[in-house]
């Protein structure tokens, strides 16, 4: 009996804490900022396959899901958004900084590390799942588009 009420009582407190939660603004804030100067994609595949498993995340055309709204996985995508909106921005694409210039450079080997797209990203978007080719063609495809910031490594490698 003692360890029901126990129990309940945690239960309780732990959907009263999910409620309260519900309360605190951050994570909602989900206008689209104006784009300002667009990626020169390489070529419209390219642009398809970036905008499949990377636009949510790194342009200011974040499809969000009804799940961004609900705290803590607001937060989350909220903070995950901002960053890869911060790092490398294909839609407000600005080099002046050299922490976008070398994101830029450093794109097509983020995605064949398998950094990106985030595999917990990718739990709830398979859609931006890429085939190998895909990923390969993506790769190829950011490598050419951001050729001016690839950094090429001493006897013509990468």
């Amino acid at each position: 009996m003692r360890d029901s009420r126990m129990l309940a009582a945690a239960l309780f407190s732990g959907v009263g804490l999910l409620i309260a939660i519900q309360l605190l603004p951050y994570g909602r804030d989900h206008a689209a900022p104006p784009d300002g100067t667009l990626v020169a994609w390489d070529s419209p595949v390219t642009e398809a396959l970036a905008q499949r498993a990377c636009y949510d995340c790194h342009s200011n055309r974040t499809r969000w899901p009804w799940y961004a709204s609900i705290a803590p996985l607001s937060w989350r995508i909220q903070t995950h958004v901002a960053r890869g909106r911060m790092d490398l921005n294909f839609t407000a694409f600005d080099t002046t900084t050299s922490d976008v210039a070398k994101a830029a450079g450093e794109a097509g080997e983020t995605v064949t590390k398998g950094e990106m797209p985030p595999n917990d990203y990718l739990l709830a978007h398979p859609e931006a799942r890429l085939s190998g080719a895909e990923k390969r063609a993506l790769v190829a495809g950011l490598n050419r588009t951001f050729a001016a910031f690839v950094k090429r490594e001493p006897g013509g490698g990468q």
